[in-house]
């Protein structure tokens, strides 16, 4: 009886952790994350730069545009619109140097600033840049699996 405890036990422990790492990694492939944020004309003053979003591999696909406005005030913001990429895990929006990304090396092999967390995998949504950002030095916005280093999608910004 004592060893159907300690196996009973033992077996649930390891399905409980097993369960919940099966839930973290593979429920974002089936839970769509969808924003819908709005941008005032007073942030979208003027175009600085536009790129596309484009599928990294045959299991990471984005769509959309990334568009970067100053606004009249001088502050600048990175605006994804008609966006979609392939949820995943600890996304997050990162300006890389290095123009025309295909693969994650080239995004670990470049200089990067993080805009932060990706708000959602579908829709329209804003980042603000921090003023101290020379964007004369970045090239392309990518969607980056911070905790596995993997590439989502790459826009290369004209």
């Amino acid at each position: 009886m004592k060893k159907l405890i300690v196996v009973a036990i033992v077996s649930g422990s390891i399905g409980f952790v097993l369960g919940n790492a099966f839930w973290y990694l593979a429920s974002p492939l089936w839970i769509d994350i969808e924003v819908a944020e709005e941008i005032s004309t007073a942030d979208t003053a003027k175009i600085l730069t536009t790129g596309t979003f484009t599928d990294a591999d045959g299991a990471h696909k984005g769509r959309g545009t990334a568009t970067i406005y100053e606004g009249s005030d001088g502050r600048k913001t990175l605006r994804l619109s008609d966006f979609e990429v392939t949820n995943g895990p600890d996304l997050k929006v990162w300006l890389v140097a290095k123009p025309g990304i295909a693969s994650a090396s080239d995004v670990t092999e470049s200089k990067w600033h993080s805009l932060g967390r990706l708000k959602g995998n579908i829709g329209d949504q804003n980042y603000d840049i921090p003023a101290d950002v020379d964007l004369s030095k970045y090239k392309s916005v990518v969607i980056w699996c911070e905790q596995f280093s993997v590439l989502f999608s790459p826009a290369t910004l004209n």
